[in-house]
């Protein structure tokens, strides 16, 4: 009996480091980008013209869904999405309603979902079933996670973008749910950011084309695997009620050339589209962007999980760049354990490399990943300054040369400035007459400093 006790105990164990070790191991040496990366000058423009793609920073929830919404209703021809997580809810029921009504005018949709929260928390659902059994609706997940090939847990798809008619593109870090879309009282709310694009006249040369190719290649990866395809289920009772609420929609036809400023140019930036460990290029190119500043960087990231070569290039930022500051969650308001964790245990490191530190003190958690370059570069999309999204993720930004943005996101960013303490160099708060220093709970401060401790063994993952 024992002895067949120690083999039960011995399998599991050699099963444990199989899944632990399968998939850990394709991500263990970060990378650095072996292709030539585009030169600093080329993000941008030389003047403000009228086929130049314009461009708007969208900052909140309500705007965000009812945006999506104009674009749903005025789509001819297509519509694709991309989402790290979508979940059930009333923005969403929304969203998909709206989507619905499209396709029954023929609008072709093509979304695609991380696979592991596709899996966690749209896999049985009738909304998104009934969805997917559209004709001219097709949802695919990236990268399923597979048990037996342990590797397929990590490299995940972090994308966040829509594009409607080839002309009006959504991009920025929201996920697809209620935490981040609409304004519903009694439900926690997430601060986050994007950037709109519009081109009337629908440029080859529009940077909606490049993302346009990026998601085809995606489209066609052979992990992205198409979902509620060839099922038997009847869906009919919600069809139906997704009908009636879309006719309970109040969808406001958008001016949208009123809605965007001119821009020189915008410019698209991406990791590699595989599900290993990747190559740095989105930090790498913003990077080489922020170090060229003349005056001014302001980054604004929800979390700072810092490799080596991160630390050494926000040293060499700040070293180069007269005025250099970030703005980040306090611990307080951060809503990811695992990265205020490391950010706890690491904080003196970050302070080191002689960038402004700004902590957010603010009642909910601020997920906008945001650069601004002087007084002319604007960058926004899905990239958290965190080895996941250098390393691990597939990630999407945009960088936009248009003076008239760049003050319109220095507004929103000043906004979360003055909800925030300075840090100074020695990890203490420097006084602010309107902040006050948000307290964390017992139970968030103790599973934060346990974490701190054993985030080392993996902290590339987080």
């Amino acid at each position: 009996m024992k002895r067949k006790l120690k083999w039960v105990v011995f399998i599991v164990i050699l099963i444990l480091l199989y899944e632990v070790i399968g998939a850990i191991a394709p991500f263990i040496h970060p990378k650095k980008v072996t292709t030539e990366l585009p030169k600093s000058e080329n993000f941008y423009g030389e003047s403000y013209r009228q086929d130049t793609d314009r461009a708007a920073v969208i900052e909140s929830n309500k705007e965000a869904l009812n945006l999506r919404l104009s674009m749903f209703e005025e789509a001819k021809e297509s519509i694709v999405m991309t989402s790290f997580d979508i979940r059930e809810g009333e923005s969403t029921s929304d969203m998909f309603a709206s989507l619905l009504a499209a396709a029954d005018r023929g609008v072709k949709v093509r979304i695609i979902v991380d696979g592991m929260y596709g899996m966690l928390h749209m896999t049985g659902r009738d909304l998104f079933e009934a969805a997917g059994s559209h004709e001219n609706i097709e949802i695919k997940f990236y990268n399923t996670p597979n048990p037996i090939m342990p590797w397929t847990i990590n490299g995940r798809m972090h994308d966040k973008y829509i594009i409607v008619d080839h002309r009006m593109m959504l991009m920025g870090g929201r996920n697809t749910f209620d935490y981040f879309l609409g304004e519903y009282k009694g439900k926690s709310t997430g601060y986050d950011r994007e950037m709109l694009v519009y081109n009337e006249k629908e440029q080859k040369e529009s940077v909606i084309g490049d993302v346009e190719t990026y998601f085809e290649k995606l489209w066609k990866d052979p992990v992205c695997k198409t979902k509620y395809e060839g099922h038997s289920g009847s869906f009919s009772a919600e069809l139906e009620k997704l009908a009636k609420r879309y006719e309970g929609l109040d969808i406001v036809k958008q001016d949208w050339k009123a809605w965007t400023v001119e821009t020189k140019k915008v410019s698209f930036i991406s990791n590699p589209t595989h599900i290993y460990g990747k190559e740095p290029v989105v930090w790498e190119t913003l990077q080489k962007l922020m170090v060229n500043a003349k005056e001014r960087v302001l980054v604004h990231t929800p979390y700072a999980v810092f490799s080596e070569d991160m630390y050494d290039g926000m040293k060499e930022i700040a070293a180069n760049v007269p005025d250099a500051e970030i703005i980040l969650n306090s611990i307080a308001s951060g809503d990811n354990i695992c990265a205020s964790s490391d950010y706890l245990k690491n904080k003196p490191k970050v302070i080191d490399t002689g960038m402004k530190l700004h902590e957010y003190m603010g009642k909910h958690s601020t997920h906008g990943k945001s650069v601004l370059i002087d007084d002319t570069l604007s960058v926004i999309g899905s990239y958290n300054f965190d080895n996941r999204s250098t390393y691990v993720d597939t990630e999407t930004m945009l960088v936009a040369d248009s003076e008239p943005l760049a003050k319109d996101l220095e507004k929103h960013l000043n906004v979360l400035k003055e909800g925030a303490l300075p840090v100074d160099q020695d990890g203490n708060y420097m006084e602010n007459e309107d902040v006050k220093e948000k307290k964390i709970s017992e139970e968030k401060e103790w599973k934060i400093k346990a974490l701190s401790h054993l985030m080392w063994l993996f902290r590339y993952l987080a």
